[in-house]
């Protein structure tokens, strides 16, 4: 028997899934939408672009923009009692309320 993979996507099976009306390429606005630092943003995944998305155990959490870093940003978020550093792209990205 041969060893089973792991990829990045692996045991994500429903929380990367969309609904039959949500299928398809997300709007070109939420590609080019602009975030400042220290602003506050939720991480939502979307499963339709795979370029800098972070990993699905991230997803739905809360954090900061400390900064931008090419076409993507760095977002400080608490996990447990650890603070980590995302570099997400902004398609996976929306501004907390």
């Amino acid at each position: 028997m041969s060893k089973r993979s792991r990829g990045l996507r692996s045991g994500s099976r429903h929380k990367l899934s969309r609904s039959s009306r949500e299928r398809g390429l997300s709007p070109i606005t939420r590609s080019l939408q602009t975030f400042d630092d220290g602003e506050t943003v939720n991480v939502v995944i979307d499963p339709s672009y795979q370029r800098g998305q972070p990993h699905h155990r991230f997803h739905g959490l809360t954090g900061k923009v400390l900064r931008s870093q090419g076409k993507a940003y760095v977002v400080l978020t608490r996990v447990g009692n650890m603070d980590k550093e995302l570099i997400v792209r902004p398609e996976h990205l929306r501004k907390a309320k």
